[in-house]
């Protein structure tokens, strides 16, 4: 069970968009295969050319059914190298490696020694009236084949200048399709054949922010919890962490008391060090929840406490079902 779906199953009653009313998605599930399938010879190589996605709330990795507007890439930049064509049939995502794998120690120690020795971010000494961030993003929607083996989606890249009344600016690039395993790769690849190739890159696509009431993160232990929903557990925790960290620029205060909310919430475990799918140096916690077969996985900068990255996996058996990789945040006066 991929996306919506299963941050449903996990949120329960946390869900704040449980009982709104699901519309039909943008792109109809034929197009979308049609879109993912299609390919183009380049060079003496198969070229897969992406297209379009759904837009989903900024700041999620997998978003609640019925919530409203944005998506995000790590590398900061377009899929390919000017002149060179991609892999044949788009990349297949590796967990990351974790130092410690087996048998890893319960993560509140560790959590709390962080929050003593962090340090500033650069943003910390910047102001400005938009919250800038980079974000990119994979596995919500999730195409999946009939027998329910083989998934595919679109990885996705957003930059967004908000300001404090939710006003500002949203760029979203859609980049190559991205497999959870060799085995979906291969059978996508299979279905391509003999289709239409497609043409042309997908333009990025420019959405104005509506207004909308933010409520800056506070330092203050109790309302962290509850606007993490601590009284939810740790899969719901993981979540809205993530959440917090794809809207606001998070400052230092904030950023040791999140570690220390998390310090305190039974089941993460200490993953040590780690590098994420930007190639940069982190720590890591997960949970695993056996419930739902899936593992949460937060990536902090070990300097300054940021998060960098927040995966879903599934346990059994173990690939990737969504990440976001948080490449950049920022205070700025001018919006994209």
């Amino acid at each position: 069970m991929f996306g919506a779906e299963r941050t449903r199953t996990l949120l329960g009653p946390a869900d704040p968009a449980r009982n709104a009313a699901v519309g039909p998605p943008l792109v109809s599930a034929r197009e979308l295969i049609d879109r993912a399938d299609a390919t183009e010879t380049v060079a003496g190589r198969r070229r897969v050319r992406p297209s379009r996605r759904l837009v989903l709330t900024a700041g999620t990795l997998a978003v609640a059914a019925g919530a409203v507007a944005v998506l995000q890439p790590f590398g900061g930049g377009a899929p390919d190298t000017p002149g060179e064509p991609p892999a044949a049939a788009g990349l297949v995502l590796v967990p990351v490696a974790y130092q410690f794998d087996a048998d890893p120690p319960a993560a509140g120690p560790q959590l709390r020694l962080l929050a003593d020795k962090i340090k500033d971010a650069a943003y910390d000494h910047q102001s400005g009236r938009y919250m800038y961030h980079h974000t990119k993003v994979w596995g919500d929607p999730v195409m999946t084949s009939a027998d329910g083996r083989h998934h595919v989606a679109f990885a996705s890249e957003t930059k967004i200048w908000r300001a404090a009344d939710g006003t500002g600016n949203q760029v979203m690039t859609q980049l190559e399709p991205q497999y959870p395993d060799q085995e979906s790769r291969d059978y996508w690849q299979r279905e391509s054949m003999g289709r239409p190739a497609a043409t042309g890159t997908p333009a990025p696509k420019v959405i104005p922010l509506s207004p909308e009431e933010l409520r800056p993160p506070s330092a203050d232990p109790s309302e962290l919890r509850e606007r993490l929903k601590v009284e939810y557990g740790a899969g719901a925790v993981s979540k809205w962490v993530s959440t917090l960290y794809g809207q606001y620029v998070v400052p230092r205060a904030t950023r040791a008391a999140v570690l220390r909310v998390l310090a305190d919430v039974p089941g993460f475990r200490w993953r040590g060090q780690v590098t994420d799918r930007a190639g940069r140096n982190g720590v890591a916690v997960t949970f695993d929840d056996r419930e739902h077969d899936q593992q949460s996985l937060l990536v902090f900068d070990p300097r300054t406490g940021e998060l960098l990255a927040h995966e879903l996996l599934t346990l059994s058996p173990v690939r990737i079902s969504s990440y976001q990789v948080i490449l950049h945040a920022a205070w700025t006066n001018q919006p994209g």
